[in-house]
């Protein structure tokens, strides 16, 4: 039994490969906080641009309600002013139509017809009341 042996090496516990974990959790953390900040920054951009439409809007309002009564206005004024030129036309082509010629000449010329006779209807107080042409 002095036979050779083989020598086996001694015994020892085979050493596992430690695997260093990575910290995760901090890269996890990380990013929420990057996120956060991310929305943060998002949140408060879109409060500085709320804000400054909400200003420029309220000084807008003002010019706006102003154009809007000088508008109103000027909408009363044409339609004034569309009845007055309707009644300028109305009067232009009266006095321009032929057919009225004589009549319109005797209103603004007080002169009377050769062929009418003028009654003045008078009070008994001798209050003139009313003149009539007559055509015989």
């Amino acid at each position: 039994m002095n036979a050779i042996q083989k020598s086996s090496p001694p015994l020892q516990p085979i050493q596992e490969r430690r695997v260093v974990p990575r910290p995760k959790r901090h890269l996890r953390q990380r990013s929420y906080q990057v996120m956060a900040l991310e929305s943060t920054v998002k949140i408060a951009v879109n409060l500085v641009i709320t804000t400054a439409a909400a200003s420029a809007l309220m000084q807008l309002l003002p010019y706006q309600w102003l154009q809007q009564q000088k508008l109103l206005e000027a909408q009363t004024e044409v339609k004034l002013m569309e009845g007055r030129v309707n009644s300028l036309k109305a009067e232009f082509s009266r006095n321009f139509d032929p057919r009225q010629a004589k009549t319109i000449m005797q209103q603004q010329g007080y002169r009377v017809d050769p062929n009418q006779r003028q009654i003045v209807l008078i009070n008994q107080d001798g209050v003139e009341v009313d003149q009539i042409k007559l055509s015989p």
